[in-house]
């Protein structure tokens, strides 16, 4: 025997909405499987599962594809960064410079390792510091970094800053549209269940078979368990072998 299975994904529930509706619309009320009051929830709420899905997949949309332009202008911004540091180190083991300069930049005087660049946080924090630690530098005196300078690597830095900006803004428009669509989920299971509660019950003295395909009409979904689709295809292979007899 078939169970009926209600819709477990959005685009599902939108699919069960949309054929309670057509019916409701086509049918007059005397002819409808499901009342009335019913039919108006339908009228009323689709409308607004229909948005909240457009809104949840156009800032999915816009959000992955602005992500392509934000790795990019990360992966220079962190190019820059790290190069002025190696740039750094490598005056320092020159002797042009002295190891104390790289407490300028937020980094132990001693540690001639590049710091990490594995976050976001990372890449803002470092840059910062030797944006400032360059600045500073310069107003005492001393002979700015070169290849690439600070200036250089500030383009790229206040580029990625922007960037990271609005790659925030788009991730909080996705998870508050991502919110609102999880509000409306309970409301949308809600109204279906009524509906297919309803028809089942409208068509409550029919014989199984005739009541399910009456049923499917109006959009309900009936799925066979395992074994019982183990059944049935037993059943149907012995039925062609005696027709072919």
């Amino acid at each position: 025997m078939p169970y009926r299975r209600l819709p477990n994904t959005d685009s599902s529930r939108l699919k069960a909405l949309k054929n309670a509706l057509q019916k409701g619309k086509d049918l007059t009320p005397m002819d409808l499987a499901f009342k009335q009051s019913t039919f108006q929830s339908v009228r009323s709420f689709l409308p607004k599962w229909e948005k909240a899905i457009t809104e949840h997949k156009t800032t999915y949309d816009i959000q992955i594809k602005n992500n392509k332009e934000y790795q990019k202008k990360l992966k220079k911004a962190k190019l820059y960064i790290s190069h002025f540091i190696q740039v750094v180190n490598m005056a320092i083991t020159r002797g042009e410079i002295q190891p104390s300069v790289r407490v300028y930049f937020g980094m132990e005087e001693d540690n001639s390792k590049l710091p990490n660049l594995n976050t976001e946080s990372d890449v803002i924090e470092l840059g910062k510091n030797l944006i400032e630690g360059e600045t500073k530098r310069r107003m005492e005196g001393y002979s700015p970094i070169t290849n690439p300078t600070i200036a250089v690597v500030r383009v790229h830095y206040d580029n990625y800053l922007e960037a990271y900006k609005f790659q925030k803004m788009l991730q909080k428009n996705h998870a508050r549209a991502l919110n609102s669509l999880a509000d409306l989920r309970d409301e949308a299971d809600n109204i279906i269940l009524h509906v297919w509660n309803e028809v089942e019950e409208n068509y409550g003295e029919l014989p199984e078979d005739l009541k399910r395909k009456k049923a499917q009409e109006y959009g309900l979904v009936y799925v066979y368990r395992k074994n019982e689709i183990g059944r049935i295809s037993l059943f149907k292979d012995n039925e062609s072998r005696i027709f072919n007899l």
